[in-house]
């Protein structure tokens, strides 16, 4: 597995925010016609046309193809995608020989918060100076 340095993964963001931007505005999208999907079955009745439906079912599929197919270029860099409506991914780092996630979100400026593996977006931390050294 590789490890970023916080200057490897700041130096990676142009890229990653591109990426990460087109997540969060597909996945918005996917989530509009999932609930749109989800009204129109609730209020349908036995005369309404499927075409609707059918046509919403596979703009989600299309939708969710594109997001998998972001995420699996986050994944070929060696980045982790967290959270697709947040626009939140995870760097793989090492600080004092332990194994963390530098944290990233759209919309930060750069890199700047780090967490253990196991805590995730909760536990998040600003990184230090020493550390980021």
């Amino acid at each position: 597995m590789q490890h970023f340095t916080v200057e490897q993964a700041n130096r990676t963001l142009p890229l990653v925010r591109k990426i990460v931007d087109d997540v969060v505005r597909q996945h918005r999208r996917w989530r509009e016609t999932i609930l749109e999907l989800d009204l129109l079955a609730s209020t349908a009745r036995v005369d309404d046309p499927r075409d609707r439906a059918e046509e919403l079912e596979r703009n989600a599929q299309s939708l969710a193809k594109e997001i998998d197919g972001y995420q699996r270029e986050l994944e070929a860099l060696g980045i982790q995608l967290k959270d697709k409506r947040l626009g939140l991914v995870d760097f793989p780092s090492e600080i004092g020989g332990r194994h963390v996630l530098l944290c990233w979100r759209l919309g930060e400026p750069e890199v700047q918060f780090w967490h253990e593996v196991d805590s995730g977006y909760a536990g998040r931390q600003p990184l230090s100076p020493e550390l980021v050294g």
